[in-house]
């Protein structure tokens, strides 16, 4: 339906362009959503394009416009205001369309041809998932769910770092120093293999010596044909992934693919794509096996081997992305701002490898900031990091303490249920509700605040499930409401209508931005524009009751299904 008023407004705005001799290409004329419905519902600033054509200040072409336009069935008015040129839609006559429209599947689009494999998370299997792993995570799995929702095909995969030093320190504490990941203490096999890293890392600063046993480790497990020692480093990753996919689960996240680094240097595809560098004339021998950049703009030269001739985590992501591009039409990878050099390395290679085409966007990338807690708001069981699992249990703590200061009417089973749903909905949103550029500091107030917070919208769908379970309750067929003949929607219904309107064209709009904090900015405004309507409007019993409760059923669908893409529940009772 928003489509179909777009379309109208961008037709009657190149019709009076031609009207004025400024003829203006259709698919140039750009609109957007005024910031309050006082200055209409769409609004245009194809002004500032005629004004070099017509040597008009853009107000007065405003004007122009307005005097020779052809006011568009669906809107009640066209009006000037300053430079923009303003829609108001009819909502007598566009209501009751937009509403039939929206059904469980709002906002889903068409399905597009174009594959997309995502790598999220991927954190070294040593231990536990930190917060310094947590943007990563939540980005990754709301970007799919985006993604997925705009219509394209998505592979989630998390690179399994099994050939990494720190992983290997681990196995050496097991192997050398006798140490056992069950007996740490910890009721997580993941939170036991940290502990394990740990002694080892304090084993190394008292006798630095035992660091050349792991270097020892590293070379004998990249060779590959140590069964036992396979195995040792295989169940020790399999046994931390175990531990790191239960935190995920718990944080609604999920993968498709677990892709092992080693396959890589297993099947020869490492010591392929190096040799082929090398024929090129790319890659030279110095002190070490080195890529030359300076042809892509990167003073930084890649080592491609270590003198001991083992591979580095740089070579092993080079053939990862190779095979990435074998596996889909775009690779999007979601890395920490400090990877943004180490990503233009990996992008230079594949272009060397002809892989990809210069300045080719089949390979992606969105960086992020990092996130920190305030100095003294948690302590960590391990005294050197925050692991998730502590942050989730903090969260729905603080959440369930909320809950029971709330409601002296629920049970125990039913308050921890709603307290895992606020919690984790809590960490989520706020996480997601900022652009990556900018640092998080996490501050549990904002992010459980009731009021404000991620709870407020849980809250609104909430209030309008219950709302609709009343109306059941009194013997109303939800099945068969239909919006009543003569209803004209007021300001509170219709600036509903207006924010719910907006949904499917923001899934698009987000999905090519590649970013998930105008949908987490939405569920804020849908939100606040049913409480609004809620407040000022009695539903059942109402002249009108039978629209309203349309309007809440869609509000309350349209709210879940934006919710779902952050990976936050929308429950219907807290």
């Amino acid at each position: 339906m928003y489509d179909e008023l777009e379309q109208l407004a961008i037709n009657a705005l190149y019709d009076a362009t031609c009207k004025l001799d400024a003829e203006v290409s259709k698919d140039k004329i750009m609109l957007e959503f005024p910031p309050n419905h006082e200055m209409g519902d769409i609004a245009s600033t194809v002004t500032f394009q005629l004004a070099p054509i017509l040597k008009k200040s853009p107000a007065m072409i405003a004007e122009d416009i307005v005097g020779v336009i052809e006011k568009p069935e669906l809107f009640t008015k066209v009006e000037a205001k300053g430079p923009y040129v303003n829609f108001f839609i009819d909502y007598d006559n566009y209501s009751k369309g937009l509403l039939d429209s929206i059904d469980e599947n709002y906002g889903q689009l068409p399905k597009v041809d174009q594959k997309i494999v995502l790598e999220h998370t991927s954190a070294n299997p040593n231990g536990p998932l930190h917060i310094g792993h947590i943007r990563n995570s939540i980005i990754g799995d709301s970007l799919t769910r985006l993604l997925r929702t705009s219509g394209r095909e998505v592979e989630t995969q998390y690179y399994v770092n099994d050939m990494g030093r720190q992983l290997a320190m681990v196995v050496y504490g097991i192997k050398e120093l006798g140490l056992k990941i069950e007996d740490q203490g910890e009721d997580k096999i993941d939170h036991n293999i940290g502990l394990v890293y740990l002694k080892v890392n304090q084993a190394f600063k008292e006798d630095p010596s035992l660091e050349d046993g792991v270097t020892d480790l590293i070379k004998e497990y990249e060779k590959g044909d140590n069964d036992k020692l396979n195995k040792l480093f295989e169940d020790t990753i399999n046994k931390c992934l175990d531990g790191v996919k239960e935190t995920l689960k718990r944080m609604h996240v999920k993968h498709d693919k677990f892709v092992w680094e080693g396959t890589f240097v297993r099947n020869g595809d490492v010591d392929r794509y190096v040799d082929e560098m090398v024929e090129i004339g790319y890659a030279r021998m110095e002190d070490v096996l080195r890529l030359k950049l300076a042809d892509f703009g990167i003073k930084n030269n890649l080592v491609l081997r270590r003198a001991d001739g083992t591979s580095l985590y740089s070579t092993r992501d080079i053939a990862y992305h190779m095979y990435k591009c074998d596996q889909g039409d775009i690779v999007l990878d979601i890395l920490g701002a400090d990877h943004k050099l180490a990503f233009r390395q990996v992008k230079a290679a594949l272009e060397i490898l002809e892989k990809i085409e210069p300045n080719s966007d089949k390979v992606e990338v969105l960086f992020y900031e990092f996130i920190t807690l305030p100095d003294g708001s948690m302590s960590s069981r391990t005294g050197n990091f925050i692991s998730v699992d502590e942050l989730i249990d903090e969260a729905v703590s603080r959440a369930k303490e909320e809950i029971i200061s709330r409601r002296h009417d629920l049970s125990e089973e039913e308050i921890d249920e709603i307290a895992e749903e606020i919690g984790i909905g809590a960490i989520r949103f706020y996480i997601a509700r900022l652009s990556p550029e900018k640092h998080i500091k996490f501050k549990w107030d904002e992010a459980l605040n009731f009021e404000r917070g991620c709870a407020s919208i849980q809250y609104a769908h909430a209030r309008a499930s219950k709302l609709l379970e009343k109306a059941k309750n009194q013997g109303i067929d939800l099945d068969s409401i239909e919006c009543e003949d003569n209803w004209s929607p007021n300001e509170f219904e219709s600036n509903l209508i207006r924010t719910l309107s907006k949904y499917p064209k923001l899934i698009g709009e987000s999905a090519e931005l590649r970013r998930i904090h105008p949908i987490a900015n939405y569920c804020q405004e849908l939100a606040s524009d049913f409480n609004r309507f809620y407040k000022e409007n009695q539903v059942i019993g109402s002249d009108f009751e039978g629209a309203r409760l349309v309007l809440v059923e869609k509000a309350k669908i349209t709210l879940k299904n934006a919710l779902d893409i952050l990976g936050v529940t929308a429950p219907d009772r807290m």
